[in-house]
């Protein structure tokens, strides 16, 4: 089984194919589910102390904030980017 990940930042490195959505966070529904992700616990935030530009939702219902801008995360998925892959 062959498992890619996803460089988002600062060394913090996703399982690509959990990965459902990695959206802008300035609307208020998406502030809304870092929210409830915040008292669920389900939030991992991997922005040391910076700014938050993504947000990716993954299939397990967490919720990863990254400083890093959506299109360089989709750019880094799409395999052109920092990308590994590790076989199990």
């Amino acid at each position: 089984m062959t498992i890619k990940l996803a460089n988002i930042g600062f060394g913090n490195i996703v399982a690509a194919n959990r990965i459902i959505a990695i959206i802008s966070p300035e609307s208020a529904p998406i502030k809304r589910i870092i929210q409830e992700a915040r008292e669920k616990g389900m939030l991992v935030d991997a922005t040391y102390g910076r700014r938050t530009r993504a947000v990716i939702i993954t299939d397990s219902d967490h919720v990863i904030l990254s400083a890093v801008q959506p299109e360089t995360v989709a750019h880094r998925l799409s395999g052109k980017g920092a990308a590994a892959e590790t076989n199990d």
